[in-house]
């Protein structure tokens, strides 16, 4: 069965709405972090997206490979720059981080990156 990653996103944007009602504080602090590390610096947007996805990976964390694939695709990543970040994943988290390459891809092509 394929992942449906836009409804997975939309799943926890919604669960996240009432988690910013209940704690405020906490998550506007830590939007305030994420404004802070996105901001353009030394590392492009792009590159950025590709370490968040890759931490993804590492975290096997379904929305967040959903979330870094749409962005990913919205910033022309190529299928080769995805898969060479993915090789690095598997080589530091192997066989774990090889199933979740694996589903890293299959995000960034239901959010319309480049197929095989």
């Amino acid at each position: 069965m394929d992942k449906n990653y836009k409804a997975i996103t939309a799943r926890t944007s919604g669960l996240l709405r009432q988690l910013r009602a209940d704690i405020p504080e906490t998550t506007r602090g830590f939007s305030a972090l994420a404004q802070a590390a996105t901001q353009p610096g030394a590392l492009d947007a792009k590159t950025k997206e590709l370490i968040a996805m890759a931490l993804s990976v590492a975290a096997r964390c379904d929305p967040c490979l959903g979330y870094h694939a749409e962005a990913l695709v919205k910033l022309g990543t190529t299928r080769a720059e995805l898969e060479e970040m993915l090789g690095m994943c598997i080589y530091m988290g192997g066989g774990p981080a090889l199933m979740y390459a694996a589903e890293a891809i299959a995000a960034y092509e239901y959010f319309g990156g480049a197929r095989a």
